[in-house]
């Protein structure tokens, strides 16, 4: 066992934290009041390597694993944890998706564009009515012919306006059929695919959330990911390692509270002395860290699994669960530990605080990861 990054790793890490430094720090809080998205800022993003972190050189990506992709979130995530999201939800979920599931000829055909950053990604899954409940999906998708015709919509899509193409998870069966659904790609601009309602938040703000809507939607057969039936299972697989991605947002967001935390504690005079060195500070600081620690061994142990092809459903609900808790926790306590400037914009935990909830709920919400482990545990 070895507990340091390599030479490679700590490479990666650094050149995602001059990368967050340099094109997202200056804009922060410009972007957030604004909701604004900056999809150019993803394609620079891409000249990187940050948007296909887990794709094979001979596809365009990095050709890096699950340490290094944890290290490229966690970096961003610390400056804005809304690009976090962003990279993460591209990498993990669509590219991922079509790069596990996909034929040669459809890798060939989008995963270049996509591990570029020419191409934004979006993945759907989630409904109006059907969050955890994803099996009562009522998209439907029908056979016609040589073509298949989709109807419906799908909510709280990231990239649900900008992205160049989706993969779409549409009801092919029975409803509550584990195998009544099926994956398709759909490029934007295909007619009868347009995008609704862009979600005004809470937190994440610069990373747009919008719903897509499909009417009479035709697409061929070819932009089918998998055998008819396997996009619920495919979906599931995608979601473990997807779980990863937001136990990493969760470390980032969970270390750039902490850190922001640490150094008011130190320059902040009460009494005559720094507010670190009382006990009620110095111990919100003691549990902030070992609980940060133990948040990056979880995880790095499912990067380790998921890298080695082995069974990680288990530890990757842990590892996000326990993240995602920790990170919520984390920066509750830094703006704490700031006391009345830690609830105005003058300082950075204000806007952690915010972002740090989407954690406990996207890619399924600490409840549903409580019912992977129990499952797991159980059997």
């Amino acid at each position: 066992m070895s507990f340091d990054y390599s030479e490679t790793q700590h490479h990666v890490a650094e050149s995602a934290k001059k990368f967050a430094e340099q094109y997202i720090r200056p804009h922060i809080m410009e972007w957030d009041e604004a909701q604004f998205f900056p999809a150019d800022l993803l394609k620079k993003a891409g000249e990187y390597g940050f948007m296909g972190v887990l794709v094979p050189h001979e596809l365009g990506g990095a050709g890096l694993g699950y340490h290094e992709y944890i290290a490229i979130i966690e970096e961003i995530s610390k400056v804005d944890p809304s690009i976090g999201l962003s990279i993460a939800a591209h990498n993990s979920l669509c590219t991922n998706h079509i790069l596990s599931f996909g034929s040669e000829e459809q890798k060939q055909k989008w995963i270049p564009k996509l591990a570029s950053g020419e191409w934004i990604g979006a993945w759907g899954l989630t409904e109006h009515n059907t969050g955890s409940d994803a099996g009562g999906m009522s998209t439907t998708a029908v056979k016609d012919g040589d073509d298949w015709v989709l109807n419906g919509a799908k909510n709280f899509i990231t990239h649900g306006k900008s992205g160049d193409v989706a993969v779409v998870i549409a009801r092919t069966g029975e409803k509550g059929d584990s195998r009544g659904m099926t994956a398709f790609v759909v490029e934007k601009g295909t007619k009868g695919f347009s995008s609704g309602k862009k979600e005004d938040k809470l937190g994440m703000r610069a990373s747009e959330t919008a719903e897509i809507i499909f009417n009479n939607c035709r697409i061929p057969d070819y932009q089918r990911l998998g055998d008819i039936g396997d996009g619920f299972i495919q979906s599931m697989k995608i979601l473990d390692g997807g779980r990863i991605s937001i136990g990493a947002l969760s470390l980032g967001i969970a270390k750039g509270a902490f850190e922001a935390a640490l150094k008011y504690s130190k320059e902040r005079i009460q009494f005559g002395k720094p507010i670190s060195s009382f006990q009620g500070i110095s111990f919100k600081l003691a549990d902030m860290a070992t609980e940060i620690e133990a948040s990056e061994l979880m995880l790095h142990k499912a990067a380790f699994l998921k890298n080695e092809g082995r069974k990680m459903t288990k530890m990757s609900a842990m590892s996000k669960m326990y993240a995602s808790e920790v990170c919520v926790k984390v920066a509750d306590e830094a703006v704490q530990i700031h006391g009345g400037y830690g609830y105005t914009k003058d300082f950075p935990v204000e806007k952690f605080y915010r972002d740090a909830k989407l954690c406990t709920i996207g890619e399924g919400t600490t409840e549903i990861q409580k019912v992977v482990i129990a499952k797991n545990i159980l059997k």
